[in-house]
């Protein structure tokens, strides 16, 4: 008669836990040093956002007070002597960061002075 004998395929292994652990200063200075990398990448990134070195030119201006039954359209084709009157229009929502085209008697804007 013959035997058979079987050897296990699979012999569990023990898990070692790495007996590196973190104290609670050693947190503090690994927290303050990634800290300290991301600002200073900020900071060198933000570097190159300078547009120039010089000092821009203001947009000559004047201020028109709205009548009753006024409308941005009316104005501006008041001021636009070359008949872009949309982008004079464009130019007024823009120095006056208007959210609409709506206005109120009595309002103040500035508008755009145009030399020829």
């Amino acid at each position: 008669m013959s035997t058979l004998s079987l050897a296990p395929a699979f012999v569990p292994t023990t898990v070692r836990r790495s007996t590196v652990r973190l104290t609670r200063r050693g947190r503090l200075v690994v927290f303050l040093t990634s800290l300290f990398v991301v600002m200073t990448a900020a900071f060198v990134l933000a570097g190159g956002a300078v547009g120039t070195g010089e000092a821009g030119q203001p947009e000559p201006t004047e201020i028109v007070q709205v009548a009753p039954g006024d409308t941005l359209w009316r104005i501006a084709s008041e001021i636009a002597t070359d008949g872009d009157v949309r982008g004079v229009m464009n130019d007024i929502e823009r120095l006056n960061a208007l959210e609409s085209t709506g206005l109120a008697a009595g309002q103040k804007l500035r508008v755009p002075v145009l030399t020829d």
